[in-house]
């Protein structure tokens, strides 16, 4: 008895199946090469952020115990969103106090 298979018993695979099997493997190698890829970017592009961040123009003062958590900057005008739960709106060329609004829970 032989463990080995003669050369006669060999399988000789195609040449299309062949070529089949290496593109699919390449195929498999890009996927995989491409979700890391993403992954990391992911991971670098969408770091977590501290509220300390945030940057308001200097001509901007906050009233006294009011910490910002969200800035958004329209035509003319700031707004400020607080810890304690108020918009401050301001106006974007003096820094003036325009309008606030507290958020109901």
């Amino acid at each position: 008895m032989q463990d080995t298979p003669s050369e006669e018993d060999r399988i000789t695979l195609d040449p299309t199946v062949r070529f089949l099997k290496i593109l699919v493997t390449t195929l498999t190698v890009t996927m995989i090469v491409g979700l890391i890829t993403v992954v990391a970017v992911f991971v670098i592009r969408f770091p977590g952020k501290d509220d300390s961040d945030l940057k308001i123009p200097p001509d901007i003062t906050l009233p006294a115990g009011e910490h910002p958590t969200a800035v958004t900057q329209g035509r003319g005008w700031i707004a400020i969103v607080t810890q304690t739960g108020k918009i401050l709106v301001f106006d974007g060329d003096t820094g003036a106090l325009r309008h606030s609004y507290a958020i109901g829970n």
